[in-house]
């Protein structure tokens, strides 16, 4: 690569290294897993710096880069995994309440295929158009539009089963202390000898 495009790549890389992590973020939850994924996307990217002709399209680059590779990652550690009957809880350590929102929508984001993780990060938070994340995907405007619709109704039956499930916990322990009273037991052989 000339000496150009070396630098060419290194001035992208400085000012656009938030912006790409945080797209990364959206892609993969864990930071440390964010940043290796685009390390590793922009070492390829790298490789590949000079036989991009229209630099404008760098980023779309480096994004279809980052998604390709962590599509490769899922499907290698697919097979380690051992599917369980309760999801883990999401860490996060800053407590900000204001950021429990965010978090659950990052932790719903892990039921949906690579594909529809895919779509709904660049439509909703990359705020691409629909033809723009075809095109940053090798898809179709159709297929990015039915992935999508499917993605967002996915997201929808999850948020809904977990918001019952809460309401089902807490349900659960405003009985408890109930039980343990004494008049609890008292009503309860009233009602049974009824």
């Amino acid at each position: 690569m000339a000496q150009g495009e070396v630098l060419g790549f290194e001035e992208y890389v400085r000012t656009r290294q938030d912006a790409l992590l945080r797209s990364a973020r959206r892609l993969v939850p864990d930071p440390v897993d964010a940043q290796d994924l685009l390390q590793t996307a922009l070492a390829r990217t790298y490789r590949r710096w000079d036989g991009i002709a229209d630099k404008s399209l760098a980023d779309a680059y480096l994004r279809r880069v980052m998604i390709n590779t962590r599509t490769e990652w899922w499907r290698a550690r697919k097979l380690d995994e051992v599917p369980t009957e309760q999801l883990p809880e999401a860490s996060i350590d800053d407590g900000a309440e204001q950021r429990a929102d965010r978090a659950l929508l990052m932790d719903v984001l892990g039921v949906l295929a690579p594909k529809q993780r895919s779509v709904v990060v660049l439509r909703h938070w990359e705020q691409m158009s629909t033809e723009e994340t075809a095109a940053a995907l090798g898809m179709s405007a159709g297929t990015v539009k039915s992935t999508l619709h499917r993605a967002l109704a996915r997201l929808r039956q999850e948020l809904e089963d977990r918001a019952a499930r809460s309401r089902e916990a807490e349900g659960v322990l405003a009985r408890i202390p109930a039980q343990r009273d004494g008049r609890h037991d008292e009503r309860e052989r009233e009602r049974c000898a009824a």
